[in-house]
């Protein structure tokens, strides 16, 4: 993948540095809207194998990215709050619901 560093600022440079040292596909945040803090939450996602479509969208900002990684990671149905409208702290309640609704299953 060819990057335009021109496009990009030092701090979301490095994030893509980061990515490609650990063999990530970079395609999924190498794009200049996302700020660093996101590109940093998308790859957090793709290195733990996570299927990061459901946030690697630039209208989640980072505190949001984390809440849809989190709930990614403890296997709840994300799709019940991952919306752009929804702020990071209704989605942190709403994953807290999630994962207690989950452990009474």
């Amino acid at each position: 993948m060819e990057i335009n560093k021109e496009l990009f600022g030092e701090n979301q440079l490095q994030q893509i540095q980061f990515g490609l040292e650990e063999g990530l596909d970079v395609s999924w945040y190498a794009k200049p809207e996302f700020r660093w803090e996101q590109m940093e939450e998308i790859r957090f996602g793709l290195k733990e194998g996570l299927d990061v479509s459901w946030y690697a969208k630039p209208e989640f900002n980072w505190k949001q990215m984390a809440q849809i990684r989190y709930g990614l990671e403890e296997g709840v149905d994300v799709s019940v709050y991952a919306k752009p409208e929804f702020s990071a702290k209704k989605m942190k309640d709403i994953l807290k619901l999630l994962i207690e609704f989950k452990g009474l299953l």
